[in-house]
């Protein structure tokens, strides 16, 4: 998918690779949604459906609380308070303690809630807010967002095609 240029591309990309990633998590059956047999998102790892979800739950959450502060002329910490860009591994890891305690069912209707948020924050705004000048350091809000919404969720859904192959889950 070509990267968003405008409000509606993003709104087409969030929510394409949203609808073809949620088809996807349905078909897994719960009991196996805390198999730890994905590889993580940090080098040496391994991680669950449950992680899967509840990290792409995490980036969106930050994207909504980036995008809450900015819009309340509040200094925002990147990528997150406590966390360097170079650390995403082990905040991938904070993500997935986070729900750990979460039943799989529970985890998919967070994750629908912080999607139809993110939709709404895209929704209220346009073309120039999204992107007609940088946001964060060179990037756009616009392309900002893509990073963390609609790419992990691609990313997710290649990653976890593989594993129900593997799995022989359909």
């Amino acid at each position: 998918m070509a990267v968003p240029q405008n409000k509606q591309e993003l709104l087409d990309a969030i929510r394409t690779t949203y609808q073809k990633l949620m088809a996807d998590l349905a078909s897994v059956p719960a009991e196996h949604a805390r198999d730890a047999t994905l590889p993580g998102h940090r080098q040496g790892t391994q991680m669950s459906v449950s992680d899967l979800v509840a990290y792409l739950i995490g980036w969106n959450l930050l994207v909504l609380k980036w995008c809450d502060g900015k819009s309340k002329g509040r200094p925002v910490d990147f990528p997150e308070t406590g966390y360097t860009w170079s650390e995403l591994g082990r905040l991938a890891q904070k993500f997935y303690a986070d729900y750990a305690g979460v039943a799989y069912a529970d985890l998919l209707r967070l994750f629908a809630d912080v999607h139809a948020r993110i939709v709404a924050l895209v929704e209220q705004e346009n073309d120039a807010s999204l992107y007609g000048m940088p946001w964060y350091e060179k990037y756009t809000q616009g392309r900002m967002i893509q990073f963390n919404t609609s790419s992990p969720y691609a990313n997710a859904r290649l990653r976890l095609r593989k594993w129900k192959k593997a799995n022989a889950i359909t």
